[in-house]
């Protein structure tokens, strides 16, 4: 995975992480909890000479109908805002169909759905790609 980041960002792009944490809302473990498993994915990402521009994420449960939580295009917009994106230009790499989904909603076209477990029905997907491992991107780019 860090390889490939790293050549995602020799291509031209920045890269920043979009997640749903309804494991907050649930009462899990509360937002000081993932700000310290966020730093220390940060610092695993640093480590390996990736640089993560920024991170949003949602803490809201499913049925809590906000506005940031994937499928919705919340997050995303949030970046494009704050970093003056060009959404056309952009891509959306994500392993559920919801993370599509946003990305669609938002005006990202350019999308790549990683088989990771999560269950897909690929003949439904909106995805532009579908791969098993985000170490098949170059068949891509």
């Amino acid at each position: 995975m860090f390889a490939a980041c790293r050549n995602f960002q020799k291509l031209g792009f920045q890269i920043i992480i979009i997640t749903n944490q309804s494991g907050i809302a649930k009462g899990f473990y509360d937002e000081n909890d993932f700000d310290i498993v966020n730093n220390w994915v940060l610092a695993e990402f640093k480590k390996n000479r990736v640089n993560i521009l920024d991170v949003f994420f949602c803490p809201h449960a499913p049925d809590d109908n906000c506005n940031c939580r994937k499928p919705k295009p919340g997050m995303l917009l949030q970046a494009q805002a704050k970093h003056n994106i060009a959404m056309n230009k952009s891509w959306m790499i994500g392993d559920k169909e919801a993370d599509i989904q946003a990305a669609n909603a938002a005006g990202i076209t350019n999308t790549i759905l990683v088989r990771s477990g999560h269950k897909i029905n690929e003949a439904n997907s909106n995805a532009t790609h579908i791969i098993d491992s985000l170490k098949d991107y170059s068949d891509i780019f």
